[in-house]
């Protein structure tokens, strides 16, 4: 409570898994778990991006380029 750096909520641990639990809603489900853990990876990489300054576009331009955003450890 007393450090500053840290969130005072969770809001962006909850804004996180919002968008899986949209495509759950619209689809009613994932056809296949390989399927939802895709949708999870793409999600949470994008989400990382955006909070270390990566646009969602500049992120896929990258993957389709073969690299990753420069603070993905070792694998860029």
């Amino acid at each position: 409570m007393n450090n500053p750096n840290v969130v005072f909520t969770n809001n962006l641990g909850e804004n996180d898994i919002r968008m899986t639990k949209v495509q759950q809603k619209i689809s009613g489900y994932f056809r296949s778990m390989e399927g939802a853990e895709i949708f999870c990876r793409v999600l949470g990489y994008l989400s990382t991006c955006r909070k270390h300054g990566v646009s969602s576009c500049q992120a896929m331009n990258l993957i389709f380029e073969g690299k990753l955003a420069d603070f993905v450890p070792g694998l860029s």
